[in-house]
């Protein structure tokens, strides 16, 4: 059975820092781009950064470029997403996702397979 399960939600003031984990199983990780997406109350789910297979390759939505970094470690089947510098505007549910079919970094919903079920963050000014 294939598993996504992130880890390392919480509440932290405005300017603070969480790590999230995401854990994976029933596949072979290393086939695997992945991505972090959030979704805030009311809004639509949006992409946040990814990395390739091998990570040396990782992207970022502008939104938080400089401020969180995605990496991943083969070993542990283990992606993660540090986030520091924390704003209001980051509280969101944030989901890892992998993609095993796209020839290029995904940064759209649609171009992933796999999801986790989330983990909260939420940032309070």
């Amino acid at each position: 059975q294939v598993q996504l399960v992130e880890s390392g939600g919480g509440s932290v003031q405005a300017g603070g820092s969480l790590r999230l984990s995401c854990a994976a199983s029933g596949l072979t990780f290393s086939r695997y781009d992945m991505g972090w997406f959030r979704q805030a109350p009311g809004k639509e789910r949006e992409f946040v950064a990814a990395v390739i297979r091998n990570g040396y390759s990782t992207y970022y939505a502008d939104s938080v470029k400089g401020r969180f970094t995605i990496y991943r470690d083969n070993t542990k089947n283990t992606v993660y997403l540090q986030m520091n510098s924390l704003k209001p505007e980051d509280t969101a549910v944030y989901h890892c996702a992998a993609d095993d079919r796209n020839p290029h970094i995904a940064t759209e919903n649609r171009e992933y397979d796999l999801w986790g079920q989330g983990t909260q963050v939420t940032v309070s000014s």
